[in-house]
């Protein structure tokens, strides 16, 4: 009777573990109002989801880290694109876009400062100095993906819309965006994740990534 009062409780315990992990990740569900958040800005300020409720709200969660020390190319990339979206979509859609970070502030800073270099990385990879395999099938991504070219000056990286700073990763973890390893790299960084959402703060579109081979992420 001992036992198997030990083996219900050592069951029970079990149980009461996954539970509870599994209430720790909530994703997001389409149709539904999206719960509510509060993080503080690259700014300074603090910004609430519910602050934007009468717009359409597109979240953002780029990659960040690819590798250890280097940012994912294609997240950069588009954030230059994102730039060119709120331009023409602010007004026309209302719309108001909301990036995240996983990041402290000063990494987050780390980011915003490497931006320019990034963008001149990209332009390189279309027109590698050597002639490696590797380099070529770069270069071929590079062209086909990387079509627009961006410039930025260090110090004027535009930030028109809020920079929201995770990091804590409360809401990464809350939708199961974080990750310590993802890809085929070791570092801490988010699945890559947009989210739109109407005014009325109901979620009606959401795509996750997927995990990319290591020259789309370098």
């Amino acid at each position: 009777m001992h036992k198997l009062y030990n083996s219900l409780l050592v069951v029970l315990i079990y149980f009461l573990i996954c539970s509870f992990a599994t209430a720790q990740i909530q994703p997001a569900m389409l149709d539904r109002v999206m719960n509510n958040f509060t993080m503080p800005t690259y700014d300074g300020n603090t910004v609430s989801l519910s602050d934007f409720k009468g717009k359409n709200v597109l979240i953002v969660f780029p990659r960040g880290y690819a590798a250890e020390n280097r940012w994912c190319s294609i997240c950069n990339y588009q954030y230059a694109q994102m730039l060119e979206l709120f331009n023409k979509a602010k007004e026309k859609f209302d719309l108001q876009i909301l990036y995240i970070f996983p990041y402290s502030e000063e990494k987050t800073h780390e980011w915003f400062d490497a931006f320019p270099d990034q963008m001149a990385l990209i332009e390189s990879m279309k027109n590698p100095k050597d002639e490696s395999e590797q380099s070529k099938r770069r270069a071929a991504f590079a062209k086909s993906y990387f079509t627009e070219k961006y410039e930025f000056k260090k110090g004027e990286v535009p930030a028109p819309f809020p920079i929201l700073i995770d990091s804590a990763r409360t809401v990464s973890k809350s939708l199961g965006l974080f990750m310590t390893e993802w890809g085929g790299s070791k570092v801490d960084q988010n699945i890559p994740a947009v989210y739109l959402l109407d005014k009325n703060g109901v979620l009606k579109f959401k795509y996750v990534g997927r995990p990319t081979r290591g020259e789309l992420s370098a």
